[in-house]
């Protein structure tokens, strides 16, 4: 991991009548461009994400999508689907004047990066993805439904306490009607457990801190308004679509970092990625979960960005 790094643009670009998104630049202006994706939806960048590149080598691009982060309005819905966050990256390209970037993306993140890379492969130069989901009913479903649960039954026991017994057929739809009603006491009560179940599975370690930062009232609401938005709308694009149209980046060379212990998004979904897109490098970390801070995952992550910096 590179040392910490400040970005020397900041700046802020309407999207729509709507939205608004905060974008970044750090490293060189004149490296080679990177995107870098952030997971969630709706978990915004941090700091640390820009250390995954070589400063001098790289212009890495990293942004807060819409309703997360420093965008405004906060926590909004209404106009926040996949199609719209893959325009909005290209406005970002042409107005920076980026001919073709390499793009970064873990977990949501790398969903986001190969529906971008499908529906514009010609300005992606590489793609760099880790903790794979492809946003299958089956992936869905092993976390919220029922799965993930055989593993971390004490912290799943916290994440269906807001939902009455009558409604858990279908988590997914309970914490939507609850995380998009009128309680605001219920609501904020909703998207902490729901945050915090996710951050309690992303470890191979449950890691407190990272639990506690989930937790907080405004990054958890954002971030489970949001992913609930996306998951009770199966991501805004078909079944197993991401799988079925990897032929538009059969000749886009890339690496998939993946965590044999990943409990959020199961190695089967690399595997089965990288069965339909085999000129990139598969790297299965032994002994790692989903987060991107895992000590494997991040030394992996760091290599293929060395990799493809000249």
């Amino acid at each position: 991991m590179y040392p910490e790094i400040e970005p020397y643009n900041q700046e802020f670009l309407k999207v729509s009548d709507i939205h608004t998104i905060y974008f970044e630049e750090c490293g060189n202006p004149n490296g080679k461009p990177a995107l870098f994706i952030h997971g969630g939806p709706g978990g915004g960048i941090q700091p640390s994400y820009r250390q995954y590149f070589n400063p001098d080598k790289y212009r890495v691009i990293l942004v807060d999508q819409r309703g997360c982060g420093k965008s405004t309005p906060f926590a909004e819905l209404k106009e926040n689907t996949t199609q719209d966050l893959i325009e909005d990256f290209e406005k970002i390209r042409k107005k920076l004047n980026i001919d073709k970037w390499m793009v970064f993306g873990g977990s949501w993140g790398s969903t986001l990066g190969l529906a971008y890379a499908q529906a514009y492969p010609e300005v992606v130069t590489e793609l760099v993805l880790r903790g794979i989901f492809l946003g299958r009913e089956k992936e869905l479903s092993w976390l919220y439904q029922h799965g993930a649960s055989m593993v971390f039954p004490d912290m799943w026991e916290k994440y269906i306490e807001p939902i009455p017994v009558e409604q858990r057929k279908d988590f997914i739809s309970a914490y939507y009607s609850i995380l998009t009603g009128d309680d605001e006491e219920l609501k904020q009560k909703a998207a902490i457990a729901w945050s915090v179940w996710e951050a309690s599975t992303s470890k191979l370690f449950v890691d407190k801190k990272s639990i506690d930062r989930y937790g907080e009232d405004k990054f958890s609401l954002a971030f489970a308004r949001i992913e609930c938005h996306y998951f009770k709308n199966k991501l805004f694009i078909e079944e197993a679509q991401l799988l079925k149209e990897a032929d538009k980046i059969k000749d886009i060379p890339g690496v998939i970092v993946q965590g044999r212990y990943d409990m959020v998004c199961p190695a089967v979904s690399a595997w089965d990625l990288h069965k339909v897109w085999p000129i990139a490098e598969l790297n299965i970390v032994a002994d790692a979960g989903h987060s991107i801070s895992e000590p494997g995952i991040l030394e992996a992550l760091v290599r293929a960005t060395d990799k493809f910096a000249d």
